[in-house]
């Protein structure tokens, strides 16, 4: 059961747009404000100068002893909480932080992993259609549906 404060706090992070279902680790909430979670904390520091040196997400978690999967170590590495908000204090300064967003990306690159957008082609649309004059009646309706069918044709605009 969350307290009042838990409540408020997970309300009040809704309202402003941002869903928050667990605390990030390096933190602990205690009486509903979020406070460093020393050891964890230190772990996570150490996690981003390790990888900075190594250049691997999983090498840098295994050397401070951090056991999460790939992607729980690549969102840790780009969470901007840990910067500081009003909420949650600073753990990373901005220099190792934005450190750590560029060799992920140097890294994503060289792995292949970031491709170029390409938007796709898009056909132009057809806006308006002609019907040629219909100058053959037939009995059978179908037939006559299958032959007034025959005389539309597409007009693109020269926009």
């Amino acid at each position: 059961m969350l307290q009042p404060e838990m409540r408020s706090s997970i309300g009040r992070k809704a309202g402003e747009g941002m869903t928050q279902t667990h605390v990030p680790y390096g933190y602990r909430i205690e009486d509903g404000k979020a406070l460093a979670d020393e050891v964890a904390a230190e772990k996570l520091k150490s996690f981003f100068n390790e990888y900075l040196v190594c250049g691997s997400i999983l090498a840098a978690a295994k050397k401070v002893g951090i056991e999460k999967t790939h992607s729980m170590l690549g969102r840790m590495l780009k969470n901007r909480a840990y910067l500081g908000t009003d909420f949650y204090p600073r753990l990373i300064d901005d220099d190792t932080f934005q450190k750590g967003q560029e060799l992920r990306g140097e890294v994503a690159r060289k792995l292949g992993r970031i491709h170029e957008y390409k938007p796709k082609e898009t056909k132009q649309e057809v806006l308006r259609f002609e019907v040629g004059k219909v100058k053959q009646k037939y009995q059978d309706p179908y037939r006559q549906a299958q032959y007034a069918y025959t005389q539309i044709r597409e007009v693109q605009d020269e926009g």
